[in-house]
């Protein structure tokens, strides 16, 4: 073994790629949607943008926006591999503040869209010629 082998060895069981562990904690569904999120600068290591390659270890901050959700999360373990939902929330712990305002953006969108229904049917050729209408008032 030679001392390039065991420097690499070393920083394997320090730390893992970013954009793998984005992925086994599945907050990604592929490796390449996760590195696609850290270039575009959705995922901050430590209050700083990182590049997929960096490595993440016990300890460190994340912020990860991932559509309308943003996440602060505590890396707690490390992991290259995808398992269970259940294994994958033990990697990290998400602080309190983050979990309240998910839930409070979540509840919100749910309340903005509680006053809309789809209609049960297609509209027929009297409903067509309104809402074609409600385009045009002067059509009425």
């Amino acid at each position: 073994m030679t001392s390039n082998d065991s420097a690499r060895s070393g920083t394997e069981r320090d730390g893992v790629r970013l954009d793998l562990w984005l992925w086994a904690a599945r907050f990604y569904k592929t490796r390449s949607l996760a590195k696609q999120a850290i270039e575009t600068g959705k995922v901050d290591l430590d209050g700083q943008r990182a590049k997929a390659a960096r490595s993440v270890r016990i300890g460190d901050a994340l912020r990860i926006a991932r559509g309308e959700e943003h996440f602060e999360v505590i890396v707690r373990s490390l992991s290259e591999k995808r398992g269970p939902a259940s294994a994958a929330q033990a990697l990290y712990v998400e602080s309190e503040t983050s979990r309240a305002n998910r839930e409070a953006a979540r509840a919100r969108r749910a309340a903005e869209r509680a006053g809309y229904q789809a209609p049960d049917t297609k509209p027929d050729k009297r409903a067509r010629k309104l809402i074609r209408a409600l385009g045009d008032l002067d059509a009425l």
